[in-house]
């Protein structure tokens, strides 16, 4: 009957983690603008940067500048085979 009872918590745990896997970070350029990264994914998806960037910009923002790479956004953590894409917002809060 143990592991039946621990199965429940894996399953929780395991979603989390997932879920950590796919938040965008941002940054602060000057007062009202943010520079917003997104998780490296193997689809092309602005779902996490607008996530983050409705929580920065609660009042609504203005995309200055959009960008998508492979292998983060710097593009030195590229391996050969890699199908993640990063995107990079340039936002100001309105």
């Amino acid at each position: 009957m143990e592991p039946k009872r621990m199965r429940p918590l894996v399953l929780i745990l395991l979603v989390l983690v997932l879920a950590a896997c796919t938040e965008s970070s941002a940054s602060r350029v000057d007062e009202r603008t943010f520079r917003v990264e997104g998780p490296s994914m193997g689809i092309d998806t602005d779902a996490p940067n607008r996530r983050l960037a409705n929580r920065l910009c609660p009042k609504g923002f203005r995309i200055l500048d959009t960008a998508t790479m492979k292998g983060g956004p710097d593009r030195a953590h590229y391996e050969a085979g890699d199908a993640g894409a990063t995107t990079v917002w340039t936002i100001r809060c309105i």
